[in-house]
């Protein structure tokens, strides 16, 4: 059957749907063509490169490395022997002549933030350098002193001094920048010089190892000696410092890492004006609010914060108890203890903030004058203990024994200590999925303290009675501190 025709002419509602229907493509058309001049979608990278690279340098560092001392004469000091196993010796490119130290060096990238001679890089670049001598995209070579370094976040500042101003770079804002944005790269890959490569950010707020990490991930090339160079947005200015990649062969397969420059920019104002790092400090042990630890406490959402310990400092003197949550810091919602960590470390030192807490089902504010880290860390981290034996209890698939002065001393506590040691774990019960091993004391159930069997059983009965479908215990591991919700059976 042949398909009929339909003249538009005498079809008017359907000429008018075609009509709306290509205004609306041609609208979407425009719009996407309007964003992407926006983000600035290049159709060259030329005028980019040749703006930006003069501020642009390369790094070359130089180490002494001691040569290993060569087996002596097996002759005694003094014998008549001696000089002419050392004459020996010489004549055979063993001698003291010949095993002079030797000069190692290293290659890297870096960027001038200002006119003056202030130059950003990595802290693996320079770490360790006798000599630090940096080349201009002009030619021109100047040598570098060490003003600071913070290898938290892998950064170290540089100065040079020159008789004239020098070309420089201005950070730019990390934050803004989404998936799919254009980005450059410009530094010294592989010692080949000045080289500039191009991608997209490929994802955003990516953790490798640090506390203060915020990595940009690309897919612009990035080799070895690009350590330490800048990572461009289309406006020129630096979003991010090239630090690390992920390669299963040392070279580039478009997975870069770049330090978001939101993380590097207050770290690079400390190290000028202080020569190091000044972060604030809470002094509180920390971990994420799971699903089953929200609901082991009542939460309304697994965010925040929740605290595992208060030692000595800012936080206990401000009344912060552990078992707090903690839902808001200095008027911003905390959603989890990475923001936290880094919020609480970009805080001056000595500022009064405002902290809300969640504690027995109710909000408290309290108020906080921060200490700073580097004066903290110094504290001693116990020795994890060895597990005990005894065996007086099984709950939840834990082997149970309460403290003892035996156990503290086996354990290494405090006479004070008290608790429910945990002599062993059934490898089949959630507990061992959840890290629970012997050796760990339990302190508290259900925010409550416990020292026998007998509590630790009244309080799942509790919990039971309240709807709760899973505990919350307080642990600790050689003197750390984690809750740990097990779910009732």
């Amino acid at each position: 059957m042949k398909p009929q025709a339909v003249s538009i002419s005498r079809s008017p509602q359907l000429l008018t749907r075609m009509l709306a229907v290509l205004a609306l493509s041609t609208l979407m058309l425009l719009t996407w063509i309007a964003q992407a001049q926006a983000r600035g979608a290049p159709e060259s990278l030329a005028d980019l490169a040749e703006a930006v690279s003069p501020a642009v340098v390369n790094i070359t560092t130089s180490t002494t490395v001691a040569a290993p001392a060569a087996p002596g004469p097996m002759v005694p000091e003094g014998s008549p022997f001696e000089e002419f196993f050392k004459e020996f010796m010489d004549r055979n490119g063993q001698g003291g002549d010949n095993r002079r130290a030797r000069r190692s060096q290293a290659l890297g990238s870096g960027f001038v933030i200002s006119e003056d001679g202030y130059i950003v890089t990595n802290n693996h670049v320079i770490d360790g350098a006798d000599e630090i001598m940096i080349e201009f995209y002009e030619g021109m070579k100047l040598p570098a002193k060490v003003v600071g370094t913070d290898p938290k976040t892998d950064l170290a500042l540089l100065k040079v001094e020159s008789d004239t101003a020098l070309t420089f770079v201005p950070f730019g804002d990390s934050d803004v920048s989404r998936v799919g944005d254009w980005v450059m790269a410009v530094g010294n890959p592989l010692g080949q010089g000045f080289s500039v490569s191009a991608g997209i950010i490929s994802a955003r707020n990516r953790t490798l190892s640090g506390s203060y990490d915020d990595f940009i991930q690309t897919d612009a090339a990035i080799n070895k000696g690009n350590s330490g160079g800048p990572l461009f947005n289309m406006d020129g200015d630096v979003i991010g410092v090239n630090t690390a990649i992920l390669s299963p062969t040392g070279g580039s397969i478009g997975i870069g890492f770049s330090m978001a420059s939101n993380v590097v920019a207050p770290v690079i104002e400390q190290l000028r004006e202080f020569g190091e790092t000044r972060r604030g400090w809470l002094g509180v042990r920390i971990q994420d609010v799971t699903e089953d630890v929200a609901e082991a406490l009542g939460l309304e959402s697994a965010s925040g914060a929740l605290v595992t310990d208060v030692p000595e400092g800012p936080a206990s003197e401000a009344g912060i108890l552990a078992g707090d949550v903690i839902t808001s810091f200095d008027t911003v919602d905390v959603v989890d203890t990475r923001g936290l960590v880094r919020q609480v470390g970009n805080t001056e030192v000595g500022k009064a903030v405002r902290i809300v807490v969640r504690r027995d089902g109710k909000s408290q504010t309290l108020l906080v004058t921060l200490g700073r880290r580097e004066d903290a860390e110094a504290a001693p981290i116990p020795v994890a203990a060895t597990p005990p034996a005894p065996k007086l209890g099984e709950v939840l698939g834990l082997s149970l024994s309460p403290m003892t002065a035996e156990l503290r001393a086996e354990l290494d506590l405090a006479a004070s200590a008290d608790g429910l040691v945990i002599t062993g774990v059934d490898e089949s019960a959630e507990a061992f999925s959840k890290g629970l091993r012997a050796g760990d004391v339990i302190v508290e159930a259900g925010q409550m303290a416990v020292s026998s069997v007998e509590d630790l059983n009244a309080r799942i009965e509790q919990a039971r009675e309240g709807g709760r479908k899973s505990l919350l215990l307080l642990v600790r591991r050689g003197g750390d501190p984690r809750f740990v919700a097990l779910t009732l059976e």
